[in-house]
């Protein structure tokens, strides 16, 4: 009896994958051969999409969250029609190749974020509805119409990121979010059940999602139906749990083996006899599967085709508006977007770098209209209030002002959605110190080099009162060895303002280091610090004479190093004082830049109230850190930073040790 074309392009999607973990005796078998069938039916039947230009605005977005099933997209992708070859499905896992062990944006046509730790992929995915929600409220749905589709596993859901988001994603009534849940009861240990016994559909119920369920993994009518339903409600978000079998066809069905290891030789083969596959050659696809699947490519190019007639008559009722659609979702941003930020003069301060965000960001408001964001229940401290602007949520889409919630996990992550989705230059906010919970979201934005802003407040143990559980010792540092991602710490109001516009001038992710203590403002006179900020460090003060010391600092001690360096000169000695509000943006300037600004010649002392590990970079094996390589005291924040060092005393005899004075 001959095959049905369903029955034929699932079993091609599983056993592609098959080969190609087989063929880099490396990868995730399970995964593909179990949830291939759902797969099928929303690729084939549910997702808007043109694989002759993935980047189409309006298409559905799908994320693999279980990203370690990342040959069952590869295979979707290459029978999808998208350019992905069948030597790159032969080339898995393997150096060079751009079918990575786990999904990766901008390697991989058709990727649309970057996927491994479990949960992340989730909450992504709750960012780009939301990203998709408010745009269409504030653009039309002739423009903006689209679904986020995620696929998820066990262990997605047991991360405590997933809750998170999910929690968000039903209050907010993200409607066009719809999960699968490839509902297997296996992870690498062994049965969920050794540690995951909870009703997963009922805490999602809990949550406000809808609910559905498919018993049986292989019905492909079933999980049509389940999918239509959820695509039907767009008062809450979906989560359709499939009940599949890891494994599936392969002699180790619902076994932990079947997750994280080639089947074998002898177990290829038992696969392929299974589904009826005996002789064929690996990496094979039917003439028919590649004809009926093809066909996806006509149907993508009219969909966008579409789209675009219905933005040429946006673009004729409303060409201002229009220009601004086709700016931002372009990745670029409006004329004049920094026209509004301010600039502080003397008399403006004392002024807490947290404080002069917050005016900037409302300026900035002004003219980038698709920024938005919010803090994890911080705003009021964080300053990450847009004034005069609503809330996003379900009587309000088109809100500014997201409230996260005590979620800092979620957020990140969430914050990543939005810029991945596009058309949105999204922010989040919250202390320094709970950067610790958002570290993994954080170095998933470094790697896929995407424009989300991180706003950290209460930099450093001037925290004060709150304590060493509050206080930022280590935590600046930390995210500096991130690859790829830039922490600014500005001194002043001026630094800060020069810090934004930096921070979105280079579309990667950035942090933000605010302090919590009101600070003088440095003078802006010639442009100087917005200069210097744009090169990650300069020379705010120059004696008369060559230099015989150089103090190097970042935010609030740069105040002190500025105080020292008076000091200093009282008794005779000539110092340069030179702010470092980025090492990262710095150590990518010119040799003679840096060279200028930091004589190799020239004795260094470091100042900043965080470790001193990583600052000798900077000095040299022979410069000097005051630094802080211990926690924080409970105090007032003037009290802790005296006694722990950070006065004009300390850094001076520091000084005068290294000049032998």
């Amino acid at each position: 009896m001959s095959k049905s074309i369903d029955q034929l392009c699932v079993e091609t999607i599983r056993l592609l994958a098959v080969d190609m973990v087989e063929r880099a005796k490396s990868g995730h078998p399970g995964l593909p051969l179990g949830a291939a069938p759902m797969a099928y039916v929303l690729w084939d039947r549910f997702l808007m999409n043109n694989p002759a230009n993935p980047a189409w605005f309006d298409r559905d977005r799908f994320v693999l969250s279980a990203g370690h099933g990342s040959a069952l997209l590869y295979a979707l992708l290459h029978v999808y029609g998208f350019d992905v070859s069948m030597a790159d499905l032969e080339n898995f896992r393997q150096w060079g190749s751009r079918t990575a062990g786990h999904p990766e944006r901008g390697l991989t046509p058709g990727i649309e974020c970057t996927t491994g730790p479990l949960g992340q992929g989730f909450a992504m995915g709750v960012g780009m509805a939301l990203a998709e929600t408010h745009l269409e409220a504030v653009f039309g749905d002739e423009l903006v119409d689209h679904h986020t589709w995620v696929m998820v596993s066990d262990g997605d859901l047991m991360e405590g990121v997933a809750s998170e988001a999910a929690s968000l994603a039903a209050t907010m009534k993200l409607g066009k979010l719809i999960c699968l849940y490839d509902d297997n009861s296996i992870t690498i240990e062994g049965p969920t059940s050794l540690a995951f016994t909870e009703n997963v559909a009922a805490r999602f119920e809990a949550y406000g999602w809808q609910v559905l369920e498919v018993e049986d993994g292989n019905d492909l009518d079933a999980i049509e139906a389940a999918l239509a339903e959820a695509r039907n409600d767009e008062q809450r978000p979906t989560l359709v749990a499939v009940r599949t079998h890891i494994g599936y066809g392969s002699p180790r069905v619902d076994s932990p083996k079947a997750h994280g290891e080639p089947l074998g030789p002898e177990g290829v083969e038992a696969t392929r006899e299974k589904f009826g596959w005996a002789g064929k050659e690996p990496f094979h696809v039917p003439a028919e599967v590649r004809d009926y699947c093809g066909a996806s490519l006509q149907r993508g190019k009219v969909l966008e085709s579409e789209w675009n007639e219905r933005l040429d008559a946006f673009r004729k009722e409303s060409p201002k508006r229009a220009k601004l659609f086709e700016t931002v979702i372009a990745g670029e941003l409006p004329d004049g977007w920094n026209s509004g930020v301010p600039s502080f003069s003397h008399g403006d301060g004392p002024i807490a770098t947290r404080a002069a965000s917050g005016k900037i960001l409302n300026g900035l408001a002004a003219g980038l209209p698709t920024l938005l964001g919010g803090s994890a229940d911080l705003a009021p401290s964080n300053k990450t209030i847009i004034d005069g602007e609503a809330d996003f949520g379900p009587e309000n889409p088109g809100g500014r002002n997201i409230r996260f919630g005590v979620r800092e996990h979620a957020m990140a992550a969430i914050v990543n959605g939005m810029a991945l989705h596009g058309g949105i230059v999204p922010y989040g906010g919250t202390f320094l110190v709970f950067a610790d919970y958002m570290r993994p979201s954080l170095r998933l934005a470094a790697l896929m080099q995407i424009r989300s802003i991180f706003v950290f407040t209460h930099d450093s143990i001037g925290v004060g009162e709150d304590g060493p559980t509050h206080q930022p010792v280590e935590h600046l540092m930390s995210l500096r060895v991130i690859p790829g991602f830039t922490v600014i710490r500005p001194a002043d109001a001026n630094e800060t303002a020069a810090a934004w516009r930096l921070a979105l001038d280079r579309g990667g992710p950035c942090a933000l280091a605010l302090s919590r203590q009101k600070l003088p403002v440095l003078d802006e006179a010639a442009g100087v610090v917005s200069d210097g900020v744009s090169k990650g460090a300069y020379i705010l003060k120059e004696p008369a004479a060559s230099p015989s010391l150089i103090l190097v600092a970042t935010g609030s001690e740069v105040h002190l190093a500025l105080e020292t360096a008076d000091r200093l000169a009282a008794d005779g000695l000539a110092i340069r004082v030179v702010s470092m509000p980025s090492r990262e943006v710095f150590f990518e300037q010119a040799q003679d830049y840096r060279s200028t600004v930091l004589p190799a010649e020239v004795p260094k002392v470091a100042i900043e109230a965080g470790v001193t590990a990583g600052w000798y970079k900077v000095v040299g094996d022979t410069g000097a850190v005051v630094g802080l390589d211990r926690f924080g005291e409970s105090a007032p924040g003037d009290t802790v930073m005296d006694r722990l060092g950070f006065n004009v005393e300390n850094v001076a005899e520091k000084a005068r040790k290294l000049l032998g004075r």
